[in-house]
């Protein structure tokens, strides 16, 4: 070994150097993401560690008096959940992998050196992207599954709990939204108290709660 590795240039060892931990590394990762353990030992490969390329996500939690907890995704940027978070431990770690064996193998196969490092590099790009792609996929999907009360707005919904008369409280309204059924906090966008069973109108979201009126003049 010693003398295999004596025989190396200075490059190869460089390239040896990179390639060799930051396998061990994305191994380490790829057992840790199959076991359901965090890859990033304490950073989400996903997470807002990444170089954001948007607008910022507003998340609100609703909290409703059966203790079930809706997450709402504020859709006003379209592309809230459609950002590339290039840069990432995930990302540095496949580009540094890739890197440093495709230069291995060029430099092995007579590349000059140089050709073989720009060879390296682009394909370590090509491999960094591909895997923000997958999570940015993997958090479009996220997205796809979270409840987003704006798809609300032009729906009708039936009371469930009496919601009292315009800034005097909320109650609660049961409807059809993204294909559930769901049971969501109310207020009243009129003045007069809007009983159970009454059929009404969502206008508006305010905050954890829909903005709803009589269907009814």
């Amino acid at each position: 070994m010693q003398a295999w590795w004596d025989n190396l240039s200075i490059v190869l060892q460089v390239l040896y150097c990179i390639a060799i931990p930051s396998t061990l590394i994305l191994l380490l990762q790829t057992v840790l993401a199959m076991m359901g353990g965090d890859a990033d030992g304490g950073i989400d490969v996903s997470d807002t560690s990444g170089l954001d390329l948007s607008g910022d996500v507003d998340v609100d939690v609703a909290f409703d008096g059966d203790a079930a907890v809706d997450t709402v995704v504020d859709g006003g940027n379209p592309a809230d959940f459609g950002n590339i978070r290039f840069l990432t431990l995930q990302t540095a770690v496949t580009f540094l992998t890739v890197f440093g064996w495709v230069s291995i193998v060029c430099v092995n196969n007579g590349l000059a050196t140089l050709l073989s490092i720009l060879i390296g590099i682009i394909a370590g790009l090509i491999m960094m992207y591909a895997v923000a792609k997958i999570v940015q996929m993997s958090a479009k999907l996220a997205e796809d599954g979270t409840l987003n009360l704006k798809n609300a707005i032009g729906e009708t919904a039936t009371v469930y709990l009496t919601v009292p008369a315009k800034g005097d409280g909320e109650g609660k309204v049961t409807m059809q939204l993204q294909g559930r059924f769901c049971e969501i906090a109310a207020v009243n966008g009129g003045d007069s108290p809007l009983e159970t069973g009454t059929q009404v109108l969502v206008t508006d979201v305010l905050g954890d709660s829909l903005v709803v009126e009589s269907t009814v003049d």
